[in-house]
């Protein structure tokens, strides 16, 4: 589509949002094109250059950011002492809106995949009027229902795998909210089982995306640095359901409407099953819904990645 060098970032900042928090963000592309924030997934995966490709740089101006304790911003999860209690999802909210302002930029649109389509929804929902359009890919809304398929009901289809993330846990937490349980295993004062429960947690991360042919082992599970702190922040928000009411981000998505938007989601995602996209659309009157017959989870799969770059050409044709 373009040479990489001409998505090199022509802005690098650290943006300070308080509570000690500084987040690392940057803009690519054309100065002066339509505005897009991507919103990364985990939560606690940071962003990465990759995004970049999802957006003629000739059409639009992409701003990506660390989200609060992971990638470089600071401080990092991964660090013993840290405390997190100033990141949830309303923190985040008000950070994409202090981002903004920041930048200057009246309206944007907004890009968001797997977490990020949580914390996209409740900023949209909280800030309709800052929105042109919305592109969500691997939709979630990180119900507490969703996280109990995720740790414990999706064991049905990766049972040895399933044992054994259990089996990370105290004999005592197993039929209780494993996420709560790995959230006090990663801030045990005690090195290696903060370590034991890191590998543990990713290993089944890896494993529950894998359902579709040519999926690959994610290499940044191999750093100790990012195991760490995206377990943390995954734990963090699973075991809280995001801070959110239980089902409000579907329940309030009447508040979009007059945003067009896009939810893309393949077939064979067993993370974020398509019927959560499905309900969505359902009270969005304005979005349309696209399934990836052949896709699971990621925006990599080349169905999903044409999906994107079709919803994406297309809203930028919008002034």
């Amino acid at each position: 589509m373009t040479g990489a060098g001409e998505l090199e970032p022509y802005e690098v900042g650290m943006l300070d949002v308080g509570d000690g928090h500084l987040l690392r963000w940057e803009a690519s592309g054309n100065p002066d094109g339509k505005p897009v924030v991507v919103l990364h997934g985990g939560p606690g995966s940071g962003s990465s250059p990759d995004f970049r490709w999802m957006f003629d740089p000739s059409v639009y101006k992409v701003v990506l950011f660390d989200q609060r304790n992971c990638g470089r911003s600071t401080p990092h999860a991964s660090e013993p002492e840290i405390d997190l209690s100033t990141n949830t999802t309303a923190d985040l909210v008000d950070d994409c809106e202090r981002l903004r302002e920041h930048l200057g930029v009246d309206r944007w649109m907004v890009w968001g995949g797997s977490w990020g389509t949580t914390l996209g929804l409740a900023y949209a929902e909280a800030h309709p009027d800052r929105l042109t359009e919305m592109i969500l890919v691997n939709v979630g809304t990180t119900t507490r229902g969703e996280v109990e398929w995720i740790t414990r009901s999706m064991g049905r289809l990766f049972p040895e795998e399933w044992a054994r993330f259990r089996d990370g846990v105290p004999e005592a937490d197993r039929d209780g909210d494993l996420s709560a349980a790995y959230a006090r295993l990663l801030h045990d004062p005690d090195a290696a089982v903060r370590e034991r429960a890191a590998r543990a947690w990713c290993e089944w991360e890896d494993t529950h995306v894998a359902t579709y042919a040519g999926h690959r082992h994610d290499q940044r599970y191999e750093d100790p640095r990012f195991r760490m702190c995206f377990a943390r922040i995954v734990t963090h928000y699973w075991s809280n359901a995001a801070f959110l009411d239980d089902g409000q981000l579907v329940r309030e998505a009447h508040r979009l409407a007059g945003v067009a938007g896009v939810l893309i989601n393949g077939r064979l995602d067993i993370s974020g099953p398509p019927d959560i996209a499905w309900q969505l659309a359902r009270e969005w009157p304005d979005a349309e819904l696209v399934l990836a017959d052949d896709a699971g989870h990621g925006a990599a799969h080349p169905s999903t990645f044409e999906a994107i770059v079709a919803a994406t050409t297309r809203f930028g044709s919008h002034p």
